[in-house]
């Protein structure tokens, strides 16, 4: 079948204004994030008129201890900081919200457009696979952000990655619109490789999770022991409780690690169909199966009361640098089986 050119345009075209619109909502949270309720401004204000609000009142004598005092200027500052959000923080955040969805949306047509153009799934090679990664993660993210509203100032961090793999996809790992090679000609190629490239996009934002679960931990660690610190752990002040986001990423990581593995035997099912065997350490099969034992290991920690929080976070980095060096090296760099990178 001929690939329609029209459309593979259309496609490309589309993951060009998916990327501008992912740019344009990373750039509403980071401002909504500096500004906003749990952003450095409002907290470095907040302070400022707390400690003038309590010379005034200390002076006056209206005040006979530091518990009153706290309790009023936290009062009065959390007062100030939701009719903040009603303002311009509110419609900047859902001008973000608003912005992520237009993109995601972008995304979805333009990878229906490029199955059209080339009359097949679109997820048959390396540029494809990220395309799909990238909207699953954004997809995980607003699923997250409808559950739980409290986390959206924090879509700079998840974007932040989206767009720097997409520009890397759009770029570098490009490869035209083009009929899939006989050997991917496969009902297997829509179970083994969505259900992968699902997995894998959910592990992005946990990943995501995890990476924010380690810097407010570390700051609140400095805090309790009174020691400086720096970047990243300024930015600890305004995630949400380490508690909240270790819990998070644990929920999205037994979410995805299903899939994996479902991805994972789905492959060796199409090995066999193909190739009369299921399993022959192949670099992508030994890479993949790498990943699994290391997303086991890490809900497996995460059940073991001595190594939660911390030590198990860690894990999960491990976790994502095993998937990347499967995505990146093994396709750019190995050879094997599974050499259709299409760079």
């Amino acid at each position: 079948m001929p690939t329609d050119s029209g459309l593979a345009a259309l496609s490309n075209s589309l993951l060009l204004w998916a990327i501008v619109v992912y740019a344009l909502a990373m750039t509403c949270y980071a401002i909504e994030y500096a500004f906003g309720a749990k952003g450095a401004v409002a907290v470095v204000i907040g302070r400022s008129e707390r400690t003038v609000r309590q010379s005034v009142l200390v002076g006056a004598g209206e005040v006979t201890g530091p518990g009153e005092i706290e309790l009023d200027g936290a009062t009065r500052e959390e007062t100030s900081r939701e009719n903040s959000d009603v303002g311009w923080i509110g419609a900047l955040r859902r001008a973000a919200i608003a912005a992520t969805v237009l993109g995601a949306l972008c995304q979805v047509g333009s990878l229906i457009a490029r199955g059209a153009a080339a009359g097949r799934v679109p997820w048959g090679n390396m540029y494809e696979f990220i395309c799909v990664l990238c909207l699953v993660g954004v997809v995980s993210w607003l699923v997250a952000c409808a559950a739980r509203p409290q986390l959206r100032h924090l879509g700079v961090f998840v974007l932040l990655p989206v767009v720097l793999l997409l520009g890397l996809a759009g770029t570098v790992l490009y490869a035209e619109a083009a009929p899939l090679v006989p050997a991917l000609n496969s009902v297997w190629l829509k179970i083994h490789v969505s259900a992968a490239a699902t997995a894998s996009g959910i592990f992005l934002f946990g990943f995501v999770c995890a990476v924010l679960y380690l810097i407010r931990q570390g700051y609140d660690t400095r805090v309790s022991r009174d020691t400086q610190f720096g970047f990243p752990f300024t930015l600890g002040p305004r995630l949400p409780a380490a508690d909240s986001l270790e819990r998070l990423t644990f929920r999205v990581h037994a979410l995805a690690f299903p899939l994996w593995t479902f991805a994972v035997i789905a492959g060796a099912i199409w090995a066999e169909a193909a190739w009369t065997r299921y399993w022959g350490w192949d670099p992508k099969e030994t890479w993949a199966f790498i990943s699994w034992v290391v997303y086991a290991a890490y809900l497996h920690a995460r059940a073991t009361a001595g190594w939660r929080g911390k030590r198990a976070a860690f894990i999960v980095l491990l976790g994502w640098a095993t998937m990347m060096v499967n995505l990146f090296v093994i396709n750019l760099v190995q050879t094997g089986l599974h050499s259709y990178a299409g760079v």
